[in-house]
């Protein structure tokens, strides 16, 4: 799953709302700079954006001519989203009479009118239709934001058009104005709606038919994967449900977990080093690979050995850390589940790699399966891994985990590392976390 980023989405348009409303919720969810964006009430068609300055809200027009968005005067947009983007990131153009800036720097959330996974929220016509055509089959739908006209919303569809004589059936995308007025969702006649998803199951059942007389089908939903922070309670209970009988028995988690599976076959990346003969029984499943431009190469090892090098892991840098330089930001380091046979190469790349984090992302055991080897002794035990000792020297229950204090000793050395926490969970629901002096690593 993914999150929409503030600015660039219009997760501040809250379309239901009077001015009062408006600021109550930024006088007591807001800060000083928050901001959101509503209905004209006194001039219909119009909006308002309403900003919160210090224990004050101030409201500001928005005129809506049919062709451009505005603040009467000044630049004009083509959609009320490009205004918005424009004043936010041009701090010092929005001011008062008197000079005084009117900041737009925090935008104050709506949820989503819905959790259905086939709502995407602000995405516009010309990405809409790229997802269905290049990922779609007839019969898929999305409904998303109107980005003309804020408020409503758009129902687009990949359709079969008519098939005329010696010529192969072809797709388009369909795009169905939503009307929402008075609480009430509609196509622009016909029956209303109180929610889109009352709209949707109407029309899987009823299709519509367009004035060319194609029959528009809504058969399958195409399911978004990034949604707003704000609404992602609901996302996950979205997620969690049981399928029914009519549908397909993995849906949920699982089918997106599915989706991630698939798009292996397009990654443009070799992944050769964990596919050579030499490395296969390190691998814990044989789709998972690292990447050889990125993988963590072992140092120190027999060159007379082939494969000695290799371990199931992959580096991930931090490039986009705010004040840093892309060599002082966090590096990250993603490896699978030990194996009997890596417990060694694990230690080995833990002390190479001066390891500060370990995030165990699996428990030893699930569904009666083992998904990692226990690599750490027992408190106040020592075990030797290779040439690293590894010490417990403490243990510390909390709500959902263990915090354990390792010691790693290299054998010929006196020097000892001292490696901080490790949480191993003794909870039947949660997950493992190891923290570790140096860089960080999920496992």
């Amino acid at each position: 799953m993914t999150f929409y980023p503030c600015v660039n989405s219009s997760v501040w348009f809250h379309p239901n709302i009077p001015g009062i409303e408006a600021e109550q919720l930024l006088l007591t969810r807001g800060v000083h700079g928050s901001f959101l964006a509503r209905p004209s009430k006194s001039n219909p068609g119009d909006f308002t954006l309403s900003v919160r300055r210090d224990d004050e809200v101030t409201h500001i027009k928005i005129q809506n001519s049919g062709d451009y968005y505005d603040l009467y005067g000044g630049e004009k947009f083509a959609t009320l989203a490009e205004l918005v983007q424009y004043y936010t990131e041009q701090q010092d153009l929005l001011r008062e009479r008197n000079g005084h800036v009117i900041e737009l720097k925090y935008p104050l959330n709506c949820q989503d009118p819905t959790s259905e996974r086939w709502y995407h929220g602000h995405l516009s016509g010309r990405d809409a239709e790229k997802l269905l055509t290049d990922k779609g089959k007839a019969g898929s739908f999305l409904v998303r934001e109107s980005q003309s006209k804020p408020g409503d919303f758009v129902l687009s569809v990949l359709t079969n058009e008519e098939k005329h004589e010696n010529v192969d059936r072809k797709t388009k995308v369909t795009h169905v104005m939503i009307r929402y007025q008075d609480g009430k969702y509609d196509v622009g006649g016909g029956e209303r709606f109180d929610t889109l998803a009352d709209l949707v199951d109407h029309y899987k059942k009823n299709p519509m038919v367009e004035k060319s007389g194609i029959v528009v089908h809504l058969k399958q939903p195409f399911n978004a994967t990034r949604i707003n922070a704000a609404n992602i309670e609901n996302r996950v209970r979205e997620l969690n449900k049981v399928a029914d009988n009519s549908e397909k028995p993995k849906q949920g988690f699982w089918e997106e977990f599915e989706v991630l599976q698939q798009q292996e076959c397009k990654l443009l990346y070799p992944r050769k080093e964990g596919q050579k003969p030499e490395n296969k029984s390190k691998n814990r499943y044989k789709n998972i690979l690292p990447f050889d431009t990125t993988r963590v190469e072992l140092q120190e090892v027999d060159p007379d050995v082939p494969g000695s090098d290799y371990i199931n892991a992959n580096c991930i840098i931090s490039m986009h850390e705010e004040g840093r330089h892309v060599d002082e930001g966090k590096i990250f380091i993603a490896t699978q589940g030990c194996l009997q046979n890596t417990v060694v190469d694990f230690w080995k790349m833990v002390y190479q790699e001066n390891t500060h984090v370990i995030v165990m992302t699996t428990k030893e055991m699930e569904r009666g399966r083992n998904k990692c080897v226990r690599y750490w002794p027992d408190l106040h035990g020592s075990k030797e891994f290779g040439k690293v000792l590894v010490r417990n020297v403490d243990e510390r229950p909390a709500q959902d985990y263990i915090l354990r204090k390792l010691e790693v000793t290299p054998k010929e050395s006196t020097g000892q590392c001292s490696p901080s926490m490790f949480f191993p969970c003794s909870r039947p629901h949660c997950k493992d976390f190891t923290l570790l002096k140096g860089k960080v690593i999920i496992v």
